[in-house]
């Protein structure tokens, strides 16, 4: 199809940089991993015997290195949290953690930014967590490093800072799920396909953010992302 057979214009399409590319890397979904750091889940409160679980975020709320990025509505608790990004580019359902990695296109940095009291608001009533976690601007990523050109990580830092301070610092090692178990265990429950991102869960030390606060991150042998926390919009 093309524009004119639309209705409306359709929306641009998602896409994340590729480090050292002209092309980018389009978003199909964003798919996020709840819980996958021990002391994450103990800074939290919740019960570390439970596995993780998978929550969305819609693709047209990614933004890029070096944004600044309203204070967003209807909060009090902004929150950082710095994930390993995963992007695919092929999919299945029911794929074996053996064979997982060959669905992988590359990796990135990202964060995870989370309504924080909206979402513990929502876990209270026993309802879903999209008002916390799922809103404009709340996936900001990072350049893509193809897995052709640095392999399949599986340990080194990733680390976050706020005005300079580093407030989380974890290692990829710590992860309970690794990368091919998180793919093989949400393909059991969704289609995984080629454009698909997967956010594999944050280390502790998360925190509140303000207007005017500057945020750094990155993971080692992966990548580094920076963004600003501005004034609420309008």
């Amino acid at each position: 199809m093309n524009a004119s057979s639309f209705v409306i214009a359709p929306p641009p399409q998602a896409a994340i940089p590729v480090a050292g590319e002209t092309q980018v890397f389009p978003v199909r979904r964003i798919w996020c991993v709840g819980r996958n750091y021990l002391e994450h889940i103990r800074e939290m409160g919740n019960d570390e015997r439970a596995p993780p679980f998978f929550f969305a975020k819609h693709a047209d709320m990614i933004v890029g290195d070096g944004a600044t990025i309203p204070y967003p509505p209807l909060t009090k608790d902004l929150h950082h949290e710095v994930e390993l990004i995963v992007a695919l580019k092929s999919g299945s359902l029911n794929i074996p953690a053996a064979r997982a990695l060959d669905h992988v296109y590359g990796y990135g940095v990202g964060i995870d930014l989370t309504r924080r009291d909206l979402q513990q608001a929502s876990r209270k009533k026993e309802r879903p967590w999209e008002i916390g976690k799922s809103f404009d601007n709340s996936a900001p990523c990072g350049a893509l490093q193809p897995a052709t050109r640095i392999g399949h990580p599986t340990k080194g830092k990733i680390w976050l800072s706020v005005n300079g301070i580093e407030k989380q610092n974890g290692d990829l090692t710590e992860l309970i799920w690794n990368v091919p178990e998180i793919i093989a265990k949400l393909s059991e429950q969704v289609a995984l396909a080629a454009g698909d991102i997967i956010m594999t869960g944050t280390p502790a030390g998360v925190g509140a953010l303000v207007p005017g606060d500057k945020v750094e991150c990155g993971v080692d042998g992966v990548g580094k992302l920076g963004i600003m926390i501005g004034q609420p919009a309008g």
